[in-house]
Parts: C-alpha cells; sequence; structure tokens
C-alpha cells in the first residue's frame, strides 16, 4: 500500500521512559478517529541519537523533526500535519524551518556519518522486511554463496575493522586465529554487557537494529566454521532482550537462523545469555566464565579465546558496535570502510556524548574527527556557558583530556598519547563546576564495587586509592598521598590480572597529570574550587541579606538565626553544607568559599 504520511516515533529507552509508547497509540487512535488510520504508517523505531531532545517524533516526506513531543501533542500532529497539511511549528527543532529543509541539516547531525547506526530510528526494529528493505541480510548471502571462510576473513582484515569493546584489537585477526584454530566445535559470542557509566552505545544499537547483529554473528560462524552463537546482554536491557527475541524468532521463520540456512546447508543458532550487571564480565574472559555458568572472573592469557574459549572451544568474541559494522563491510566491500577515518583507525566511532554538555545523545563520527567537533558542534558546546574543564574518555578505564588537546583527530592511538583510550566509547564533559577529586573518587568508587577480587593488585589496590581520595576530599589529605596515589597506581597497572584492574587507577592518574594543582589545593590549602567536596567548603551570608527568613526556613539543619530584616548568621558547627540556603536565596546573599 502507498501511504501519504510515515510517522517515526523514538521507541528507545530514554524515549519509552519518557511517554513514547502513549505517543505511539495515542497517534495511532487520533489516525484511527480523523479516518486516516488507512491512508499513513505509523512506526515506532529505536533511537534517534538526539537524546536531549527526546521524544522526538518524524514525519516524512515533509521531514518534520518534533522534539520533546507530549502524549497530548499527537492531536495536533495528526489534525494539523496529516489533514491540514501544515507542521506543527511549536513543537519543529527548528522553529523557522524552511520547505524541504532535511534534518540531517541540523547542527548535531551534520557531521555525523551513520554506520553502525544506520538503520536506528530508521525502521521498526520489531519487523523483519524492513530490515531486508534496507540491505538486511544480503551480506549474509553473499557470505553463504559467493565467499569461502577464507575470504570473508580476507574482507574483514583488508578493512582495517579494529574490536569496539575498548581494546581495538583487530577484527580480522581475531577471526582468523578464530578460523585458524583446531577442532570441530567453536563458537561466536556477542558482548553486550555494557557496564561504563554514563555509555548506552551497545543498548541503543541493540534496540534500534537487532538483525544486524544476528546477521553479523551467523556470517562469523561461516567464516570460522561455528554453528553456535551466544549473545551475553545485561539483565537491565529489557527492551533490548525483548527486540533480540523477536528478531531471533523472525530470521527463524524466514529461514536466516537456525538448520540449512537459505538453502546453504549451513547450520548456526543463538541463545541468549543474560548478565547480572558485573563490569569485570565486559572483559572477554571473564563474560566466557558467566556463560559457562561460573563466577564471572578473568582468567591469564595466552591462551586467547580464539584458541581456547567457551568450554575450552575455540571461541570469537566482539562487542555490539564491531558486529554491527560486518555487514556494512561485505556489502559495500572493504575498501570503501577502509577510506573511512585515519590510518590507524578505519570506520566510524559511536559515542555516548553526556554531561555538561547542550546536546547530549549518540554520535557517530568517522575516526578522526576531533573532540571539539563532537562538543562544540555536534554537540552544542558546556551548557549555560560555563567554561570547558575536560572530557572523561574510556569511562572508569579512561582519562581526562584537557582543553589543550581538544583539537587532536580521534582515534585508538591519539587517545592513547593523551593519557586516556577510546574504551567502548562513553564520553562525559566537565566544566568549572566539576571537581576532578571528586571525579577520580566517583570512578575508584565504582571500580572497587566492580573488582572481582580475584588478583590482589585490584582488590586492594582499588580501595586504597578510594580510601586516599576520600581522605584527600574529607580535607585530611597530606602531601605524601600524591606519591601514594601515583605508586600505588602503578603497581596496579603493572601487576593486575585484567584490564579492568590494569586500567581502574587512569582516571585518578590522568587528574593528577592534568590537574596536580588542585590536588595540592585540596591536600595543602584545604580548599575546593569548584565546591564538590563539602567538607572542604562553608557557607556564608553576605552584606546583600535582606532579612526575608527564607534561608532560615530551608535550612534542614535549623542553624541559620538573625531577626527578621536583619543580617542573618550561619552558625558553621551545625551547617551540613547541603547548600539548601544557596538554592533558597534570590538575592545572591550567601557565598561559598
Amino acid at each position: 500500500m502507498a501511504y501519504t504520511h510515515h510517522i517515526l516515533v523514538c521507541g528507545g529507552s530514554a524515549c519509552e521512559s519518557s511517554n513514547a509508547d502513549r505517543i505511539f497509540k495515542n497517534l495511532l487512535q487520533e489516525a484511527k478517529n480523523a479516518g486516516v488510520a488507512d491512508k499513513i504508517q505509523i512506526v515506532k523505531t529505536g533511537c534517534f541519537g538526539f537524546c536531549e531532545k527526546g521524544p522526538i517524533v518524524k514525519v516524512l516526506p515533509e521531514d518534520s523533526f518534533y522534539v520533546e513531543v507530549k502524549p497530548e501533542d499527537a492531536k495536533d500532529i495528526i489534525a494539523e500535519q496529516i489533514i491540514k497539511g501544515r507542521e506543527v511549528t511549536r513543537l519543529l527543532y527548528n522553529k523557522e524551518k524552511k520547505s524541504m529543509e532535511a534534518v540531517e541539516d541540523i547542527q548535531f547531525y551534520q557531521k555525523q556519518m551513520r554506520i553502525v547506526l544506520r538503520n536506528c530510528g530508521v525502521i521498526n526494529p520489531e519487523d523483519i522486511n524492513e530490515y531486508i528493505a534496507r540491505d538486511g541480510y544480503v551480506a549474509l548471502e553473499k557470505a553463504l554463496f559467493e565467499m569461502t571462510g577464507e575470504e570473508i576473513v580476507e574482507e574483514i582484515k583488508k578493512s582495517g575493522l579494529r574490536g569496539r569493546g575498548g581494546a581495538g584489537f583487530p577484527t580480522g585477526l581475531k577471526w582468523e586465529a578464530g578460523l585458524k584454530a583446531a577442532g570441530d566445535v567453536k563458537y561466536v559470542v556477542c558482548n553486550a554487557d555494557e557496564g561504563d557509566p554514563g555509555a548506552y552505545m551497545d543498548r541503543s544499537t541493540v534496540e534500534g537494529d537487532p538483525h544486524s547483529i544476528l546477521e553479523a554473528m551467523t556470517i562469523c560462524g561461516k567464516a570460522i566454521g561455528a554453528h553456535k552463537g551466544f549473545i551475553y546482554i545485561r539483565a537491565e536491557y529489557p527492551l533490548a532482550i525483548n527486540r533480540l527475541k523477536i528478531a531471533m524468532r523472525q530470521a527463524q521463520d524466514a529461514g536466516l537462523l537456525g538448520k540449512n540456512i537459505l538453502g546453504s546447508g549451513f547450520d548456526f543458532d543463538i541463545e541468549i545469555r543474560l548478565g547480572a550487571g558485573a563490569f569485570v564480565c565486559g572483559e572477554e574472559t571473564a563474560l566466557l566464565r558467566s556463560i559457562e555458568g561460573l563466577r564471572g572472573m578473568p582468567t591469564p592469557k595466552p591462551p586467547f579465546p580464539a584458541q581456547c574459549g567457551l568450554w575450552g572451544k575455540p571461541t570469537v568474541i566482539n562487542n555490539v558496535e564491531t558486529w554491527a559494522n560486518i555487514p556494512v563491510i561485505l556489502t559495500k566491500g572493504a575498501d570503501w570502510f577502509n577510506k573511512i577515518g585515519t590510518e590507524d583507525s578505519k570506520g566510524t566511532k559511536v559515542f555516548a556524548l553526556t554531561g555538561k554538555v547542550e546536546n547530549s545523545g549518540l554520535v557517530e563520527v568517522p575516526m578522526g574527527t576531533t573532540l571539539r567537533e563532537i562538543i562544540y558542534e555536534i554537540g552544542g558546546g558546556i551548557k549555560g556557558g560555563k567554561k570547558f574543564k575536560g572530557v572523561q574518555t574510556g569511562g572508569p578505564s579512561g582519562g581526562i583530556i584537557t582543553e589543550e588537546n581538544l583539537d587532536t583527530p580521534i582515534d585508538f592511538g591519539a587517545l592513547v598519547r593523551l593519557g586516556s583510550m577510546m574504551g567502548s566509547g562513553g564520553m562525559i564533559v566537565m566544566d568549572e563546576d566539576d571537581c576532578v577529586v571528586d571525579v577520580a573518587k566517583f570512578y575508584m568508587e565504582f571500580c572497587v564495587d566492580e573488582s572481582c577480587g580475584k588478583c590482589s593488585p585490584c582488590r586492594i589496590g582499588t580501595r586504597q586509592l578510594h580510601t586516599i581520595l576520600e581522605k584527600i576530599s574529607r580535607g585530611n589529605g597530606e602531601p605524601e598521598d600524591l606519591q601514594k596515589l601515583k605508586d600505588i597506581g602503578l603497581a596496579m597497572k603493572t601487576a593486575s590480572l585484567c584490564a579492568l584492574g590494569q586500567s581502574a587507577p587512569n582516571p585518578t592518574l590522568s587528574t593528577i597529570a592534568k590537574y596536580e594543582q588542585e590536588y595540592i589545593d585540596h591536600i595543602v590549602h584545604k580548599k575546593c574550587a569548584a565546591g564538590k567536596c563539602k567538607h572542604l567548603i562553608s557557607f556564608f551570608i553576605t552584606e546583600k541579606c535582606i532579612g526575608c527568613g527564607a534561608c532560615a526556613r530551608k535550612c534542614p539543619a535549623l542553624c541559620i538565626t538573625g531577626e527578621r530584616k536583619t543580617m542573618h548568621v550561619i552558625e558553621q558547627s551545625k551547617c551540613l553544607k547541603c547548600g539548601e540556603c544557596e538554592r533558597t536565596c534570590k538575592f545572591n546573599a550567601i557565598e561559598k568559599r
């Protein structure tokens, strides 16, 4: 059927939590009430990426991009745009939108190149036919009928694709090791255990394009001679899990998964295994132990999983973003992919841009794009016009990058040289109101909780670093604590068993390297310039006070006294340093020192 309009409703987790499902249902009902339900197609898609402005509704063919939509707005969208043919201006991202202006012209999307996210926000992830309509399973057909395992592996090697899970190991070399490994039983594993704070790239990719993962894993199975795959995904991702299950059933019904795929004689099945949310299970050997039903703890390498993985059998394991690149590489060719990015890092990278930035969301850019372009052009700059302080890349395993390096083209090698790393793609922006000691303490507290405890450098080291950082933030730091942080961090990097312990000191060491004076201010001068370490700040009432008493009424400690219309006073010994007085005062009479 030819429809007059297509209405795409963001169905990612973030928008779903903001009533996107009600928006979708209201649109269906309003279309029915208006008698146009058979003339328009209303589809729930995956994430559009522009999370700051969700829920998002896009109407085609006008390319109307509606942001911050509410369920009650469905009536106007149907009545105005579908019935009367005019856009609902108040909902448009660009209120002065010109006719036929494309969504891609929005600044947030201008420098993006969507390969991994190519279908997110475009198709209904619960309809295999929409995936097939966008060249879905073409790569699998090519792999099954036109290529040998060796040729598939060679194409992936030629593409220059590196693993997007953090370490950046060449994907083709990993597949080649799996292909050459001896044994009749081999496995393919998808690592969807995304555990970095602020990261949601893999979750959104699975939610918006689950078939791309199934197709890629099946291609790998054909390449290395495996007939069984596992998707390890954390149980906290219910929407992604549900869409994976739907996609698997549809693929099986279509003969694209299971026995004798497309009549080729090749068999490949996939199972979903749920993780309990342990960050350490992002490490591949710990993940494999968890699939086996054991406690998720890393094992020494070598042997590597490609030689000895699941149940001692050769296993190729990649993360969601890596898998999502595979069908495109085989469809468009390794030469096409190889021309994107830098000499060191080919293709694109998906980042979860969060923190003190105007436009948070999922960003996919060619490798070599600078941090300045991502933060200031795509991200729209720092919220509230504040001063940029740093950006943490690589999550708990990465480090902070300062303003002087904002123009560095991003790739695997460049970030390592800056004392950070690519990681899975978390990118948290900080402004002048953030304290690096507080940031380092946050990440170290996370690592203390997530350490599996198997090796003492990580088990003891993370706790010792956190204890020292806590001591500094409470105003009890001593000059020698800085050297202790460095020494313990170096020992952890040298002696820890897995990447979690080896990289856990990175946020602390990188903030010391870039902002040592801020640590000294905490230790020697007992001052936190950002005002985040509450034990190092005090609130005072200044001469601007008119004696209205608002702060006294709001104070939970009842430590503010004074007569009406006279300047009040804070009793410092009772003050909780909660900042409620500062937030309450309308006359800027509260000073933080």
